[in-house]
């Protein structure tokens, strides 16, 4: 068989990623702080980009038509998957100033640009070595910590609760809020919360999650199985430790001089800001990226929160200067760029505004019950549920989500708070919490009496399921488990002894 060269002619489908299609993905998953950076960093770089504050006579950025083809390609392809909006900058300026005007919750806001089919390779757009240098790298407590909840089993309401928690912990490990006004805040009972954090105080490091120093101690003691009477003693008087009252500890301990010295000893060898190995944040308060407002009829009112969005003008006065007064080539290209450049940041600030704010509406809308009644109304809500009501992917949904937050009547709140874990209905039925077959299964449990059966996990697993829950046992015993409940072997012993 011979080999030879020929012509074919092919035609096919394919998305470019340009790096103004990556400099959107980016710009869409920036939190405002990182967006803020950034956009300084642009404005030292293209002379064309103005704050709008700075010279309010600054025209407008006018959309250059030629970016409508990358705009197009990366639009829902699907008839009917969702609205094919035609974004304009006829406005003023970008997403800042219009934030507390025309995008509101009434109003159809954003969603054209989908960017789910791009990956995250690629060489990057100009500048964005310097954005991933501006990222943190050292892990942070609040991380190690969420990575735990992820495995500890909560969902639900219990989870919600659990992310309030982590986000009021400070640098060194403690506990910084108080817990009857967390509990009405999130409208769930102080007993509620209290188990949510013992769970929590089983987390690494370990003495997290205190709330003074005594119970950062005593968790650890705990750990190491120290806590006998002697020690408790020693903890309930530790300021007869700060003032070195030998004498007065012995008898309140109960316990010798060189018991007393042992006991000292295994103080000073715990660690009292256990938090204090991980990499530290700017002790900074978190600005909200949107506002959310009770208005009349039960109707929430959502708004993105316009201290968060930079406001660009595109000054085209200038452009139209420096193109007349430009003789080489590389002067026409270096200004033809900058021009083109401005306006697609402009374009895409007003895009991610845009993009924010639809999500966070349907969030609203899914969660109203939260809003209304607390933690315990958590509806069951994933990407997917977001994604498909307003016609855009999962992965454009999570870039959203991510490091965002809504200031609610309830308090501030992560975006990705708001997605807990659902249950399947028997029978096509509408789908059940987690916390509230986590509840149904307290219940089962505790109405047990001696003298009766013990519920297995596997009679469990029948009684939900003839209930119209299905769930899987080892969905049941990962429940009882996190809840802290002993297995029917050891519930039967424990009665029988109490018996």
């Amino acid at each position: 068989m011979a080999l030879g060269a020929r012509l074919e002619v092919r035609q096919g489908q394919g998305l470019v990623i340009t790096p103004q299609l990556q400099q959107a993905i980016k710009l869409l998953q920036l939190t405002h702080v990182e967006l803020e950076a950034y956009v300084e960093t642009e404005l030292e770089r293209n002379p064309l980009l103005v704050r709008e504050d700075v010279d309010p006579e600054v025209d407008a950025a006018d959309p250059d038509p030629r970016n409508e083809e990358v705009f197009a390609a990366d639009r829902i392809p699907e008839s009917g998957a969702g609205p094919d909006l035609d974004i304009s900058l006829e406005a003023e300026a970008s997403p800042g100033e219009r934030a507390t005007g025309d995008l509101s919750l009434g109003e159809e806001a954003g969603g054209a640009v989908d960017w789910s089919r791009v990956g995250s390779g690629g060489s990057g757009f100009e500048g964005d070595e310097d954005l991933s240098q501006r990222l943190p790298e050292a892990r942070t407590l609040r991380e190690h910590l969420a990575e735990q909840l992820a495995m500890a089993g909560l969902e639900g309401a219990r989870q919600a609760a659990a992310l309030v928690l982590i986000d009021s912990v400070d640098e060194s490990g403690y506990l910084r809020c108080d817990m009857e006004e967390t509990a009405e805040r999130l409208a769930c009972d102080p007993p509620f919360l209290d188990s949510v954090l013992g769970v929590l105080q089983g987390f690494e490091p370990t003495g997290v999650f205190a709330r003074d120093l005594r119970e950062c101690l005593y968790l650890q003691l705990k750990e190491r199985n120290r806590c006998d009477p002697a020690m408790i003693a020693l903890l309930d008087h530790l300021d007869l430790l700060a003032r070195r009252d030998l004498a007065a500890l012995r008898r309140v301990c109960g316990v010798d001089d060189e018991d007393l010295r042992d006991m000292i000893s295994e103080i000073r060898a715990l660690t009292p800001r256990p938090g204090i190995a991980f990499g530290g944040e700017p002790l900074s308060p978190v600005t909200p990226d949107i506002v959310v407002r009770e208005g009349p009829g039960g109707l929430w009112n959502v708004e993105l929160n316009s201290d968060t969005l930079p406001r660009l003008l595109v000054d085209r006065r200038y452009f139209a200067r420096v193109a007349a007064g430009a003789r080489t080539e590389a002067e026409k290209i270096f200004v033809a760029d900058c021009y083109s450049q401005a306006n697609w940041l402009v374009r895409c600030l007003d895009q991610r505004a845009r993009t924010i704010l639809k999500v966070a509406s349907e969030v609203v809308r899914q969660q109203d019950g939260f809003l209304a009644f607390g933690v315990s109304h958590l509806r069951p809500l994933n990407l997917r549920t977001i994604a498909d009501a307003i016609g855009m992917h999962e992965s454009t949904v999570s870039r959203v989500t991510s490091n965002k937050y809504i200031s609610t009547p309830r308090g501030v709140f992560e975006l990705k708070f708001f997605f807990t874990a659902a249950i399947a209905a028997t029978h096509g039925g509408e789908a059940h919490s987690a916390e509230s077959v986590r509840h149904r299964i307290r219940q089962l449990i505790e109405a047990e009496r001696p003298g009766h059966d013990v519920h297995s996990d596997d009679r469990i697993v029948e009684i939900l399921k003839d209930s119209g829950v299905d769930i899987a046992r080892r969905t049941v015993a990962k429940y009882r488990e996190a809840m802290r409940i002993p297995s029917s072997t050891e519930r039967r012993r424990l009665m029988a002894v109490a018996g």
